[in-house]
């Protein structure tokens, strides 16, 4: 059950209800108008709620749960427990999604501007836009409609935002072109100038950043994230992109379409990520290198070369997946034989 001070469900919902918004099908129909109240974790969940399993770790608390009903694969729905009402999906947690979006949707937004908001007299802001206290507005920005500008964000001289976007509450946005439906996260720093400058031994000089930050639609952009505006070229990221919090993109950076991000990976000037590529946690990818189409790079690797389309590359430098493996067992087996004299 979610925490009543936070989260209020919609519903409740019958099973069959809940299998059509998933895209599921009802294990047995007998308990199509059982009905269910909110989402819950496996190992918390009640007789009158719905869980999912997506990962077969969890196939012992499944088969323990209390869960009135669970979304599962098929290939998994003979482990269930007794009484379980299972609605079968081939890609469980997507379904979930669906059903967890039906139970709590987004709230709907309250157009209004905040008395204590500053809006410069030349920004536009579309119909339906809130504006919550502390934000600033600069000259000249353009806000799209039914965007959500946040406590004390600041939006730049010049900025676009297009219809439905979301700043979060300390969030900053300058030299930005940002498309439509796009969340950037509390604390989130978009289209700063970024680390460039001529070293010498009478001192660095600082090179001005003439470039802008490209957003296509429907990019999430997590809290305290960075994003760099370009040096002369512009720093784009691709439609549909997933940005874990933490994360740095430096400037010139091209993502291309439905990239993913995880928390903490850190992306050099220049280099140019192709589209769905997938970087897990704490990856380091070093500058002006060329990641190919669906590509994944693993947790911690740390990039020195460029990644052809569909690679899967891991360890530090980075290596092809098997290469890296192999690297791993092969040293396991000489620090074992070392221990063994």
């Amino acid at each position: 059950m979610t925490d009543p001070r936070f989260f209020s469900p919609q519903g409740p919902f019958a099973l069959a209800e809940l299998a059509e918004i998933a895209g599921a099908v009802l294990a047995n129909n007998a308990d199509a108008k059982r009905r269910i109240v909110d989402i819950a974790p496996l190992d918390a969940a009640g007789a009158d709620e719905v869980s999912f399993l997506d990962n077969r770790r969890y196939l012992d608390a499944f088969a323990t749960s209390k869960a009135g009903a669970c979304v599962v694969a098929p290939e998994f729905a003979d482990r269930a427990a007794p009484g379980m009402a299972l609605l079968l999906a081939d890609a469980p947690y997507r379904a979930y999604a669906r059903i967890v979006r039906a139970f709590h949707p987004a709230p709907p937004l309250e157009p209004g501007v905040s008395a204590a908001a500053t809006v410069d007299e030349s920004a536009t802001l579309g119909a339906g836009c809130r504006v919550e206290a502390g934000a600033v507005i600069d000259a000249r920005a353009e806000i799209g409609a039914r965007c959500h500008i946040g406590a004390n964000a600041v939006i730049g001289a010049g900025v676009v935002l297009g219809e439905d976007c979301v700043v979060g509450a300390c969030a900053s946005v300058s030299h930005a072109l940002i498309g439509a439906r796009v969340a950037i996260y509390p604390g989130a720093r978009i289209g700063q100038e970024g680390f460039g400058f001529a070293p010498g031994a009478e001192g660095h000089l600082r090179i001005p950043h003439t470039g802008r930050v490209i957003i296509g639609d429907d990019v999430e952009i997590g809290a305290n994230a960075t994003v760099d505006r370009g040096s002369g070229p512009d720093t784009v990221i691709g439609a549909g992109s997933m940005i874990d919090n933490l994360v740095q993109i430096a400037h010139n950076v091209q993502l291309g379409k439905g990239c993913i991000l995880a928390a903490q990976v850190g992306v050099s000037g220049s280099t140019r990520l192709g589209n769905f590529v997938v970087c897990a946690g704490q990856v380091g990818l070093a500058g002006h290198l060329r990641i190919g189409d669906g590509a994944t790079l693993a947790a911690q690797a740390g990039l020195m070369r460029d990644v052809p389309p569909g690679a899967v590359y891991g360890g530090t430098p980075a290596v092809p997946a098997t290469t890296w493996k192999r690297q791993t067992i092969a040293l396991m087996r000489l620090v074992e034989r070392k221990g063994k004299k």
